[in-house]
């Protein structure tokens, strides 16, 4: 390892380089032979080799907060707590001198106390590496470290509290479910002012509430991210298989471990909550089941995606069964994957917009197989129009997602009376409005009942 001193920092993150490339390589169990065993045990005890990438603060003085955004699990108080340790010692590799007062701001003391100083992953349980631990002092709510750094503990829930000290850099955890966040953050603002580049880090799982929204849209925040499966090492595979396993894709899933910041438009026609009530794990047995394609105008780099989604339905109510949406495929990707589909759910119709290119798409579905039935619809209506009796139907608990699709549910939520907010043509959302008005809006006979 390299010596502690002022080439620390470029000489660390080059050993660190080549010790990603040699693991790259498969050559790094034979490289790790050939080192004296007390260096090979410091080397797994040293964070900055130890450290995913978004664990490890970003490079470059043009940055004032740094937002870890992560989920459950994902790592986020170890990064905390390592960036916190290294600033106190004055760690080369972190910081060009030690910096002798930080803020530790939680939702509460005892937030901070049970998970930033004494957590699992907090200050006091880092990894000794041979040095003395900082010494926690619980009545005056300080942690000091030998060189006579030290980081003092706050609550969120007293920014006035915050009115006074100064500091040269800060952490505060959980932010986005502080009580009264933006009073907080904003005090605490007031007090970084020493030493010659204070900084903030905040490490959040995150939720669409006005101080993340303002962090991650402020050019002077650097962001990391990072999911609960990143630190799957770390966790408990119990936790995995049944945690994850339950609320993956879904809205709660993506944003406590995916670490998504998922938020709904005021003015969008469907809305999360609604999507998550109305979820299902399995459907029941169908009457009918459509696979709906909105293909695309062209093929190339610039197109817009195919939506190709599957529904049923059972009685009064529709079941949404898969989105096979391709992006920027060429129109014999998307015909295969629209007629792989059809088989595998057995459905009874293939519906096509032709309004345009659809007549074109129609001959390529019937160039694949000819025996596949081909139900042409065309738009005369705009999208909206035609999105809002569908919606409704929503509304009414009659339109249930069997499982999770986050990117169809994300179109869904954005879409409002200018279509979606990226301006981007909504693909997914039109070939759902397709299936479901063809199963709920239009009246047929009903055939057999079948089995998924």
């Amino acid at each position: 390892m390299a010596a502690p001193g002022p080439t620390r920092r470029p000489s660390a993150r080059a050993s660190r380089a080549a010790m990603q490339a040699l693991a790259a390589a498969g050559r790094l169990p034979d490289f790790l032979a050939t080192l004296p065993a007390p260096l090979v045990c410091a080397l797994a005890d040293d964070w900055l080799h130890q450290a995913r990438p978004d664990q490890l603060p970003p490079s470059g003085i043009d940055w004032t907060t740094w937002a870890v955004i992560g989920g459950r699990g994902s790592g986020k108080t170890r990064t905390g707590a390592e960036w916190v340790d290294a600033l106190a010692r004055g760690d080369p590799a972190f910081t060009t001198e030690p910096v002798g007062r930080i803020a530790l701001v939680g939702e509460t003391h005892l937030d901070v106390r049970d998970v930033m100083v004494e957590g699992p992953s907090g200050l006091l349980n880092l990894p000794a590496r041979g040095r003395a631990r900082p010494r926690w002092s619980p009545s005056l709510r300080r942690l000091a470290w030998d060189n006579g750094a030290v980081a003092l503990a706050f609550s969120a829930e007293e920014p006035d509290a915050l009115r006074g000290p100064q500091f040269g850099g800060a952490w505060c955890d959980e932010a986005a479910k502080w009580r009264r966040p933006e009073a907080a953050f904003d005090m605490l603002q007031f007090g970084l002012r020493l030493g010659a580049r204070p900084r903030n880090l905040v490490t959040t799982t995150p939720r669409p509430v006005p101080l993340i929204r303002r962090l991650l849209a402020d050019p002077r925040t650097v962001v990391s991210r990072a999911r609960t499966h990143d630190n799957a090492a770390h966790l408990a595979p119990d936790f995995l298989q049944q945690v994850v396993g339950r609320y993956a894709g879904t809205r709660l899933g993506r944003q406590e471990l995916d670490g998504e910041l998922i938020a709904d438009r005021d003015d969008a026609l469907w809305a999360r909550g609604a999507l998550e009530t109305a979820r299902v794990a399995v459907a029941p047995d169908l009457a009918r089941i459509v696979v709906a394609v909105d293909p695309p105008a062209t093929s190339g780099a610039r197109s817009d995606a195919c939506g190709i989604v599957a529904a049923g339905r059972a009685g009064a109510e529709a079941y949404v069964l898969a989105d096979a949406s391709l992006a920027r495929a060429s129109p014999q990707a998307w015909a295969g994957a629209a007629l792989a589909l059809y088989h595998r759910l057995g459905a009874d119709a293939l519906v096509v917009e032709v309004n345009q290119g659809g007549e074109m798409a129609a001959a390529v579905l019937a160039q694949c197989d000819p025996a596949v039935p081909v139900t042409p619809v065309r738009a005369t209506r705009g999208k909206y129009l035609r999105a809002e009796p569908v919606s409704l139907l929503y509304a009414r608990g009659l339109v249930h997602h069997v499982g999770a699709f986050p990117a169809l549910e994300d179109e869904l939520c954005d879409f409002g009376p200018d279509g979606l907010s990226s301006g981007a043509s909504p693909d997914r959302l039109d070939a759902l409005v397709w299936a479901v008005t063809h199963l709920m809006l239009e009246t047929r006979a009903e055939p057999r009942i079948r089995r998924l």
